[in-house]
């Protein structure tokens, strides 16, 4: 139910500790939520290059989802532990279907917009499908 599904968060300026992969040399960048469709955003680069990617909140579309955070990528967020971050994957449409990076998650410090583009060394898909489950 909709209702116990975390809140939207609002629109945020990030400042990435590396550029993220492929946006070199970027790092600032702008998180707005998706209007009218909970956990999208989209995340817009800040210097006019007119670069976009889609991020989805997992906790409303993968819930299983729990990646392990090392402490030294927790560390140069400012936070010492994951329950202090907010995490991202980016969706994209593959042949059609909605699709999720849960190899390299975008990692969140909510409180100073610091954020990370971690390489999981989990055994996460890199390109999962998204299904809605039946109503």
């Amino acid at each position: 139910m909709i209702d116990q599904l975390p809140a939207a968060r609002s629109d945020t300026r990030l400042g990435f500790t590396a550029s993220p992969p492929g946006f070199a040399p970027l790092t600032d960048f702008d998180l707005a939520a998706v209007e009218g469709a909970p956990g999208l955003y989209t995340l817009r680069d800040t210097a006019g290059a007119d670069l976009r990617l889609f991020l989805i909140d997992p906790t409303f579309y993968v819930p299983e989802y729990l990646p392990g955070i090392a402490d030294e990528d927790l560390a140069a967020l400012g936070v010492s532990s994951a329950a202090e971050v907010d995490v991202y994957v980016v969706a994209n449409i593959l042949d059609g279907t909605p699709v999720v990076n849960l190899l390299a998650p975008i990692v969140v410090n909510p409180a100073s917009g610091a954020a990370t583009q971690l390489i999981l060394e989990d055994d996460w898909p890199l390109q999962a499908e998204l299904v809605m489950e039946a109503a």
